[in-house]
Parts: structure tokens; C-alpha cells; sequence
């Protein structure tokens, strides 16, 4: 992916909060598309490798979730954050980060993640196909600005994280030089 680049368009299996069936847990399956994330507004769009992973959750989720305001005073309607987990995962992760300005967006089956290019295998760590970490500015379903991880490959021996922090992703919207932006 770059710059210029229209989102695929994909379903994500999701589960919603119902109150009105009650119970321990009140949540329904609703299917949502790339359109009804996207269409209509200026996002940024996170990826990872997995909720509940240490840089994930101690860095990059809360810093893109304390940093809200600021995004916001830059244009950004709405910060999401995918991984290449099931919605039940996202959801618990989203509740346990007490999230209130981060959406999360499951996609389990990795079709998006794949689509888009940032598909890996995580073998070396249990973990399967998961994402690449990287980070996008989207303005109606389009790539505005695109912020990857260097190393793209497999079983990649390390976990990169800078060039998709929520601190570098902010340098470039405020047009201050950010690193390596596609």
C-alpha cells in the first residue's frame, strides 16, 4: 500500500453490544464493511500484531487512545486499531484498555491484512498469519499518508515499532518530518 491507494473492500465479522438481549453478555454478530469504517471520513488506521501483545498494549494502543485530542485537532474523525484476531479477542482487549476513543476492528479470517499486502507468518512466535505493524492515514476510504514497519517478512526476528507510533503518525500531520512515510 501507498499513498493514493483505495482500501479493498472487505466484510468484518464483528460483535456488537445489544442491551436489549440481556445477560452476562449482550452482544450480537453484525457484519461491517470497509465502507461503513471508512467511507465519509478522515481516520487513522493502525495495525499489529495481536491484541494483548507488550508493544501493542503498552505502547501503541493507549498512546494512539491518550492522544485522541490531538489527532482530532489535526482533522481525524475516528482512530481504529485492526488485528488479525476474532472479535471476541478485540472487544476483551478493547474493555481490559478501557478504550474510549479507539475503535477496534477484528479481522479475523486476515483478509484485509492480506489484501492490503501486510499478511506474515508469526510461526517463530506460535502466533500463525497475523499483521505487520503499520499505520495509515485514510481520507474517505483512500490512502492519504501510508507508515510501515521496515522488515517486512516472515517469522521476522523482531518486533520493529517507531515509523507506525502514534508520536511519528501525529509529526506528520502537524507537516513536521515524520519517518518513512509512502
Amino acid at each position: 500500500m501507498k499513498a493514493g491507494y483505495k482500501l479493498p473492500e472487505v466484510t468484518f465479522h464483528t460483535r456488537v453490544r445489544d442491551e436489549s438481549i440481556g445477560g452476562d453478555n449482550p452482544f450480537k454478530w453484525e457484519d461491517k464493511t470497509t465502507a461503513d469504517y471508512f467511507a465519509g471520513k478522515r481516520v487513522v488506521l493502525f495495525s499489529l500484531p495481536g491484541a494483548f501483545t507488550p508493544t501493542c498494549s503498552t505502547y501503541q494502543l493507549p498512546g494512539f487512545e491518550k492522544g485522541f485530542p490531538e489527532f482530532a485537532a489535526e482533522g481525524i474523525d475516528a482512530i481504529y486499531c485492526m488485528s488479525v484476531n476474532d472479535s471476541f479477542v478485540m472487544n476483551k482487549w478493547a474493555q481490559s484498555q478501557e478504550l474510549e476513543n479507539v475503535g477496534v476492528i477484528p479481522d479475523g479470517s486476515g483478509e484485509f491484512t492480506r489484501r492490503v499486502g501486510m499478511l506474515v507468518r508469526k510461526d517463530n512466535l506460535g502466533f500463525g498469519l497475523r499483521s505487520w505493524r503499520y499505520a495509515a492515514v485514510v481520507n474517505d476510504g483512500v490512502v492519504e499518508a501510508w507508515f510501515e514497519e521496515p522488515g517486512l517478512s516472515d517469522n521476522h526476528g523482531s518486533d520493529p515499532y517507531g515509523v507506525s507510533s502514534p508520536e511519528n503518525v501525529l509529526k506528520w500531520l502537524k507537516g513536521e518530518e515524520a519517518e518513512a512515510v509512502a
